[in-house]
């Protein structure tokens, strides 16, 4: 499983946050950044109980300098990801940040 399970205490959000740029998570170089983007990426889709799958939103991630392509939801007070290649991984919500924008 890749590395993106950020470890912090859960957040009390029960929605998921409404943004119009993308928000980062980061620790270290590793990051990952959540889309508001409809999931594009047909593995994904494919990995997704179809009744779910229209929740999730496009992803990426860079973990020990490589890039993955994932989709998210919130659960809870966590992104859910999945992965195109079948990992998932949780990111509380306190660890979300706006991506500022020069």
């Amino acid at each position: 499983m890749k590395a993106v399970v950020f470890c912090a205490a859960l957040a009390t959000f029960a929605v998921a946050p409404a943004f119009a740029q993308e928000l980062v998570a980061r620790q270290g170089d590793d990051s990952v950044r959540l889309s508001d983007t409809a999931c594009k990426s047909d593995l994904v889709l494919g990995r997704l109980d179809p009744s779910a799958a229209a929740e999730y939103r496009q992803a990426s991630a860079v973990f020990q300098g490589q890039r993955f392509n994932a989709c998210w939801r919130m659960v809870g007070g966590a992104a859910h990801l999945v992965y195109e290649d079948g990992d998932q991984g949780i990111i509380p919500a306190t660890e979300l940040k706006p991506e500022l924008t020069a």
